[in-house]
């Protein structure tokens, strides 16, 4: 079913911004995008500050990445193949965000992995966040590096580049990005006072029904 393309051009829009004025997208860095029929996503442009998007910057593009409608002069982002990938390989996925959420990727540059449990917030609203290898930011080799990952995982960290989250809304998928942030910063504070330890796998296995009961 094709969504009201304007409505879904203001989420963007609106995710975009809040997202900037935390500095989860800085400069032209990050990109979101959406679906707005099952053969075509809307994307952010190239190279345009998330805090100063407009609507009418949006362009609509295939699955197979072809331009269906944008403004004169502008082209899309260049992580669209890793955009893409997820809507192949994801039919329940509406929205993705990439991102450069410091405090994590700081952590894949100090090697401290997110997939081990140790807050309860982070199990319940994030799941696993496997990290891919490193791979060349703006190629091909991003697409390939989340393959493996984005089938299983909602939420995935690009090494030493950023992140990838997704969800059944952009509002969802926004959201996602900010309480991994919001994890990592308070893990890199753990990690200063020593080594955290991770929840007992009772704890966890608690924590996974209540996630599964909420259908996350």
């Amino acid at each position: 079913m094709r969504r009201d393309a304007w409505v879904l051009r203001r989420e963007i829009v609106e995710a975009a911004r809040r997202l900037d004025s935390q500095g989860l997208l800085p400069g032209p860095s990050g990109n979101l995008s959406a679906r707005l029929s099952a053969e075509e996503v809307l994307v952010v442009p190239s190279g345009v500050p998330k805090g100063r998007l407009q609507p009418e910057e949006l362009l609509v593009v295939s699955l197979e990445g072809e331009v269906l409608k944008g403004m004169r002069g502008l082209k899309p982002t260049s992580e669209l193949p890793m955009h893409l990938e997820v809507y192949r390989r994801r039919p329940d996925v509406e929205a993705v965000v990439h991102a450069h959420p410091a405090a994590a990727v700081a952590l894949t540059v100090a090697g401290i992995s997110l997939s081990e449990p140790i807050l309860p917030e982070a199990v319940l609203l994030l799941g696993e966040v496997p990290t891919t290898r490193y791979a060349t930011p703006s190629t091909p080799e991003n697409q390939a590096a989340i393959v493996e990952w984005i089938a299983d995982h909602n939420v995935v960290l690009l090494a030493r580049h950023g992140s990838l989250t997704v969800g059944r809304t952009v509002a969802e998928a926004a959201m996602r990005l900010e309480v991994l942030e919001h994890t990592a910063k308070t893990l890199l504070w753990a990690y200063m006072a020593g080594k955290p330890s991770p929840l007992s796998p009772e704890a966890v296995a608690k924590l996974q029904a209540v996630r599964e009961s909420y259908g996350k």
